[in-house]
Protein backbone atom coordinates (compact mmCIF):
# COMPACT_ATOMS: atom_id res chain seq x y z
CA UNK A 1 0.00 0.00 0.00
CA UNK A 2 1.72 2.93 -0.84
CA UNK A 3 1.57 6.24 0.93
CA UNK A 4 -0.83 8.43 -1.25
CA UNK A 5 -3.47 5.10 -0.38
CA UNK A 6 -2.86 5.70 3.16
CA UNK A 7 -3.68 9.30 3.07
CA UNK A 8 -6.90 8.89 0.90
CA UNK A 9 -7.99 6.31 3.71
CA UNK A 10 -7.67 8.73 6.99
CA UNK A 11 -9.51 11.32 4.61
CA UNK A 12 -12.29 9.26 4.10
CA UNK A 13 -12.57 7.80 7.14
CA UNK A 14 -12.47 11.30 8.77
CA UNK A 15 -14.77 12.32 6.15
CA UNK A 16 -17.32 9.21 7.25
CA UNK A 17 -16.55 9.87 10.63
CA UNK A 18 -17.07 13.59 11.16
CA UNK A 19 -18.61 15.15 8.21
CA UNK A 20 -21.48 12.87 7.48
CA UNK A 21 -24.73 12.17 8.93
CA UNK A 22 -25.69 9.10 7.55
CA UNK A 23 -27.86 6.16 9.03
CA UNK A 24 -27.95 2.78 7.97
CA UNK A 25 -29.56 -0.04 8.85
CA UNK A 26 -26.71 -2.43 9.46
CA UNK A 27 -23.62 -0.77 9.08
CA UNK A 28 -22.18 1.94 11.87
CA UNK A 29 -21.26 4.70 9.15
CA UNK A 30 -19.04 5.98 12.36
CA UNK A 31 -17.02 2.85 13.13
CA UNK A 32 -16.32 2.11 9.73
CA UNK A 33 -14.56 5.39 9.45
CA UNK A 34 -13.03 5.07 12.36
CA UNK A 35 -11.56 1.75 11.20
CA UNK A 36 -10.62 3.20 7.46
CA UNK A 37 -8.68 6.08 9.42
CA UNK A 38 -7.02 3.35 11.67
CA UNK A 39 -5.91 1.50 8.40
CA UNK A 40 -4.35 4.14 7.22
CA UNK A 41 -2.51 5.62 10.32
CA UNK A 42 -0.88 1.99 10.20
CA UNK A 43 -0.41 1.61 6.85
CA UNK A 44 1.55 5.27 7.02
CA UNK A 45 3.21 3.76 9.79
CA UNK A 46 4.50 0.66 7.92
CA UNK A 47 5.23 2.64 4.90
CA UNK A 48 7.52 5.38 6.78
CA UNK A 49 9.65 2.53 8.86
CA UNK A 50 10.27 0.24 5.56
CA UNK A 51 11.01 3.57 3.97
CA UNK A 52 13.55 5.01 6.13
CA UNK A 53 15.27 1.50 6.36
CA UNK A 54 15.00 1.58 2.27
CA UNK A 55 17.13 4.77 2.51
CA UNK A 56 20.05 3.89 4.24
CA UNK A 57 23.38 4.27 2.41
CA UNK A 58 26.17 2.50 2.70
CA UNK A 59 29.06 4.60 1.16
CA UNK A 60 30.77 3.11 -1.58
CA UNK A 61 33.83 1.74 -1.06
CA UNK A 62 36.84 2.63 -3.49
CA UNK A 63 38.74 0.12 -5.34
CA UNK A 64 42.45 -0.46 -4.43
CA UNK A 65 44.29 -0.41 -7.61
CA UNK A 66 47.68 -2.44 -7.44
CA UNK A 67 50.75 -2.37 -8.78
CA UNK A 68 49.73 -5.14 -11.65
CA UNK A 69 46.77 -3.09 -12.44
CA UNK A 70 48.36 -0.12 -13.20
CA UNK A 71 51.16 -1.85 -15.75
CA UNK A 72 48.02 -2.94 -17.56
CA UNK A 73 46.77 0.43 -18.09
CA UNK A 74 50.10 1.51 -19.83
Amino acid sequence: MGLGICIILIAVGAILTFATDWQAESVNVDLVGLILMAVGIIGTAVYTSILRRRRMVVPPVAPTVTEDDRRDLL
